[in-house]
């Protein structure tokens, strides 16, 4: 009788293990599934939802079977293993979840909400985006300046043209793909790729004297999803602040 019921044990730890790693290689696979285009992006959520299901069911029933009296050493080491491996893998999408939750769903951001910058070289290629190429204005606004006050046209006195030259090379530096550059408009286009599921955030510089000192605007937008989980502000973030210290340097 304890041979079987210890067998039994063993049988749902290991259970509980092939449940985590399930859960963690539907995590594993959405995004590059969907970057590789093996399936809608769409889709790729769908996985990671399902991840999360898989995920807390084996917390769910790791625990339990943790509580379960003379257990042995054998079964405990595979169901904390199993643990360690859906809590890590319900951790990652959990916390994006919450992160888009804090965030209003837009994914459309500029420094400047009064002469907002125009795509011009980009706009073709967005021919075939969910998302058009227009800026939605209005309440897309105000949710902006709400959640990120912080965005903001760069001041800075250097000259126009050391200023294009500077925010061309830390356009470059940051892995960004240039599609246009006009020096004499004092306009830099491109898009990024994000890591994880490939999804393409298109960016516009616009650089202008402005009163003796040269403004430095940009617009990142994506061409999928309703909310861009912050990704579009931080973008502008770590353009502006490696400008910055390229300018000062």
């Amino acid at each position: 009788m304890t041979f079987q019921k210890n067998k039994r044990r063993f049988t749902l730890s290991h259970l509980v293990l092939l449940v985590a790693v399930v859960a963690a290689v539907l995590l594993l696979i959405a995004g590059p599934g969907t970057r590789l285009d093996w399936w809608d992006f769409r889709f790729g959520f769908v996985l990671m939802r399902w991840a999360v299901y898989f995920a807390l069911a084996g917390v769910v029933i790791g625990g339990l079977l943790l509580l379960v009296k003379n257990t042995r050493r054998g079964p405990t080491a595979i169901l904390v293993t199993a643990l360690v491996v859906s809590l890590a893998t319900a951790a990652i999408p959990l916390s994006l979840l919450q992160q888009a939750r804090s965030l209003p769903r837009i994914h459309d951001i500029t420094t400047d909400v009064v002469e907002i910058p125009q795509f011009v070289a980009i706009v073709p290629l967005r021919a075939d985006a969910p998302n058009p190429v227009e800026h939605a204005g209005g309440e897309v606004i105000t949710q902006q300046q709400s959640a990120y006050p912080d965005i903001k046209t760069y001041e800075t006195n250097a000259p126009a043209e050391q200023v294009f030259a500077a925010a061309l090379a830390v356009a470059e530096d940051l892995g960004w793909q240039v599609v246009d550059q006009s020096p004499a408009e004092g306009r830099i286009e491109g898009y990024h790729t994000t890591f994880w599921f490939g999804f393409v955030d298109d960016v516009v510089i616009r650089i202008r004297p402005v009163d003796g000192s040269t403004h430095v605007d940009m617009r990142s937008k994506s061409r999928v999803g309703l909310s861009d989980v912050g990704k579009n502000a931080a973008r502008i973030r770590q353009f502006m602040d490696a400008l910055d210290q390229r300018l000062g340097d």
